[in-house]
C-alpha cells in the first residue's frame, strides 16, 4: 500500500505544487500542524509562515502570506496568497 498523500497548492495566479508527499506541515492560525496519511478531515485557515512538505525524502519549504486548507481522503488542498 502506498503511504503517500496527494498535495495540491494553488494561488489565485497559478498552481504552485501538485505532488505526492509523505507529510506536510502547515502554519495554522492557532499554530502549526502536520498532516500525515489517514488524517482526520478538516478545514483550517492559514497564516503567514512556511508550508513544509516531504517528497521522496526531500523537505521543501514554500513561504505563504495566508490561505486555507482542506484535508480529506488522503488529499490536502491548499489555497494560498504568496
Amino acid at each position: 500500500m502506498e503511504d503517500l498523500i496527494q498535495l495540491h497548492i494553488v494561488s489565485p495566479e497559478r498552481t504552485l505544487v501538485e505532488t505526492k508527499v509523505s507529510a506536510v506541515t502547515l502554519p495554522g492560525t492557532l499554530g502549526p500542524f502536520e498532516v500525515l496519511r489517514n488524517h482526520a478531515p478538516l478545514i483550517s485557515s492559514l497564516e503567514k509562515g512556511d508550508v513544509v512538505y516531504v517528497s521522496g525524502g526531500k523537505e521543501t519549504r514554500l513561504p505563504i502570506a495566508s490561505g486555507f486548507v482542506e484535508v480529506r481522503d488522503n488529499q490536502v488542498d491548499v489555497c494560498v496568497e504568496v
